[in-house]
């Protein structure tokens, strides 16, 4: 059992698709969740509601590929596509073919995908501080490129990226969350800690490049061919946003919300904007643990009745 003051009471997660090494926590019982968590943070941000979803869910919580301690085992793109089949990989190896998602920034993109890709293994998706990588890029300006700087500068070619990071990773990693959250102080230094730890490795580093660098291109692209061939998410959505400008004050010029945009990509969409920074499974724990639970239970209420 894994007991670090984060995750008292649950195992370590520990088990090899074809491809990837998953690290991780598993603990809880009932019906199977898996929670995606994102940049530039490990499976440790889950620790503020990770408990408590145990007590009604099986609750498994990995290291995205790459990051934290699941390692790749084979060099390629990893964009979205590749992420999803290995999860999918992963919950099947666990005896897990059906299960909900909660995830979160780069985990969140990861599961709108799998949930693209693989709809009969998803039973209900919850998005944290998302909208999809294709309804970004055209609402860029100056002010989403100064406080997401890291998009632009993750697409810049060669290693030059990975020498600048290596610099100093303390640092940028702490800057990093300040400007996602406001202070340190509202984390947890344990789950700091272990930030800090995977993001000293030169692997994590560049996995979280090739994560960036894949949304501005295969990412993108396979968005684009699911809108053209009008593939749409077949379960149920719930979308929690902060007050961040591009969802909180809407993504195109009409002004939609993030509601609105995830409508063009589902049929049964609900969300709720939260109180706090970007890193809603941390800062506004309260309120994932509020809204997200009864959304589960429906869509797993639903399912039985079919």
């Amino acid at each position: 059992m894994r007991d670090d003051g984060l995750f008292g009471g649950f195992a370590a997660l520990d088990i090899a698709t074809a491809n990837v090494h998953f690290s991780g926590v598993v603990g809880g019982s009932g019906p199977p969740l898996l929670l995606l968590h994102g940049y530039p943070q490990t499976h440790a941000a889950w620790h503020a509601v990770a408990p408590t979803f145990a007590a009604s869910h099986t609750v498994i919580a990995p290291d995205l590929p790459g990051y934290g301690a699941s390692r790749i085992l084979r060099d390629s793109v990893w964009d979205k596509r590749e992420v999803a089949s290995e999860l999918v990989a992963m919950m099947n190896r666990l005896g897990h073919e059906r299960f909900s998602i909660v995830a979160h920034d780069r985990g969140a993109r990861a599961g709108y995908r799998l949930a693209l890709d693989h709809p009969s293994s998803v039973l209900a998706y919850v998005s944290l501080a998302v909208v999809p990588t294709l309804e970004i890029w055209p609402a860029l300006d100056r002010e989403f490129a100064k406080d997401a700087f890291h998009w632009f500068l993750f697409l810049q070619p060669g290693d030059l990226v990975e020498r600048l990071l290596a610099s100093d990773p303390d640092a940028y990693l702490d800057e990093t969350l300040r400007q996602m959250i406001g202070s340190l102080d509202r984390l947890h230094p344990a789950a700091v800690a272990d930030y800090r730890a995977a993001f000293r490795k030169p692997s994590v580093r560049a996995a979280m490049i090739k994560d960036y660098r894949a949304s501005y291109g295969s990412d993108t692209d396979n968005d684009a061919a699911d809108r053209a061939a009008r593939r749409r998410l077949k379960c149920p959505v719930l979308v929690l946003w902060a007050n961040e400008r591009l969802v909180a004050e809407g993504v195109t010029s009409d002004g939609a919300t993030a509601v609105d945009v995830w409508r063009r990509w589902a049929d049964d969409v609900s969300g709720f904007e939260v109180p706090g920074g970007h890193l809603i499974p941390e800062d506004a724990s309260a309120d994932v643990l509020r809204l997200v639970p009864p959304f589960l239970e429906a869509a797993e209420n639903r399912s039985s009745e079919i």
